[in-house]
């Protein structure tokens, strides 16, 4: 009898014991402050990855560069630019700036800003035998026939679809970054839009023999290139091109003013490209091609592109621009 009560009271004592140690733990657990066991990096990465998309860090707006990207002056195409861009070798001088950059976003209308005196519209006029004087409208046939070669304010042409065949027009040649400096010409690779290939300028050349071949180049150059070695490297591409496709009418196209609002005025700006242009109307002259002066029909009265005429970053023109473009281009044939 007595052990009996022994066992009783021992298995009453432990079933306590358990009880309390329980509502220790309870309590600990529910404890306010309580620091939480550690997350392992594994979780911390997990975390990461899942965050919400609203809050994925978008793409920074270009700076300058070695070389020009037109893939992201053109942020929001889709098409081969962005795909496969490739940087052309670097060797210009480390202060080349980069006109082909994308703007930070479109911004209102900038405060106007007054043009130096050298910059007004007046010195887009330009006089000489080769500039193609204005016709009758040669319609939408007359630029079907032609081939712009060129950098990026000619690839815009294929990304505002404005030519026959849209964003898979044929007739835009532009490296596959989209953009083309002059001093790259004598080696510098174009999308051959036949077969999507990457060959040299010269060899598409051979291989199209365009009818018209429309050259816009040189806002790449205006910021380092001195007189004698810009019109030396376009010299070098229109005799090659003389060579080789004999019966090919090639126009040389003003380089397009830029905004008031464009970011590197101090390297490429009005004064300089109006100088240029005169360049390469001497190079038109001395190698008895034509030169179209679109510029001219672009420049506002202030002597600036006017801001509903270009993409947002002050250089590209958009697609009201390439209207200009293309109506200037109809109504200054060939003849």
């Amino acid at each position: 009898m007595n052990i009996s009560k022994k066992c009783v009271c021992l298995f009453m004592a432990g079933a306590l014991s358990l009880s309390l140690c329980a509502c220790d733990l309870v309590g600990e657990e529910s404890k306010p402050g309580a620091t939480p066991p550690p997350q392992s990096d594994k979780e911390d990465s997990n975390n990461k990855n899942t965050a919400s998309p609203d809050n994925t860090e978008s793409v920074p707006p270009e700076s300058p560069a070695d070389t020009a990207d037109q893939s992201s002056a053109y942020p929001e195409d889709g098409n081969t630019a962005q795909e496969t861009a490739s940087t052309e070798p670097s060797i210009e001088p480390s202060s080349e700036p980069t006109p082909e950059t994308a703007p930070p976003a479109a911004t209102d209308e900038p405060a106007a800003v007054t043009p130096p005196p050298s910059a007004e519209s007046s010195a887009f006029q330009l006089s000489g035998d080769a500039i193609l004087g204005e016709t009758a409208d040669m319609g939408m046939e007359y630029i079907d026939k032609m081939v712009f070669l060129g950098d990026s304010t000619t690839y815009g042409m294929k990304y505002y679809a404005v030519l026959t065949g849209g964003k898979n027009t044929k007739q835009v040649w532009t490296p596959s970054n989209g953009t083309l400096t002059l001093s790259y010409q004598g080696f510098a690779s174009i999308v051959y839009p036949e077969d999507g290939s990457e060959i040299p300028i010269r060899d598409a050349v051979s291989q199209s023999l365009p009818e018209y071949l429309v050259i816009t180049l040189g806002v790449n150059g205006v910021s380092f290139m001195d007189e004698d070695y810009f019109k030396s490297e376009y010299t070098d591409l229109v005799t090659d091109i003389q060579s080789l496709s004999p019966n090919t009418k090639i126009i040389l196209q003003s380089i397009f003013p830029v905004a008031s609002n464009y970011e590197y005025l101090s390297s490429i700006n009005n004064e300089k490209i109006a100088k240029a242009n005169g360049w390469v109307l001497e190079v038109a002259e001395n190698t008895g091609v034509k030169f179209l002066n679109t510029a001219s029909a672009l420049v506002g009265a202030d002597g600036w592109l006017p801001q509903k005429y270009q993409n947002g970053d002050g250089l590209h023109l958009n697609e009201t621009g390439f209207s200009v473009v293309l109506s200037y281009i109809r109504t200054h044939g060939y003849q």
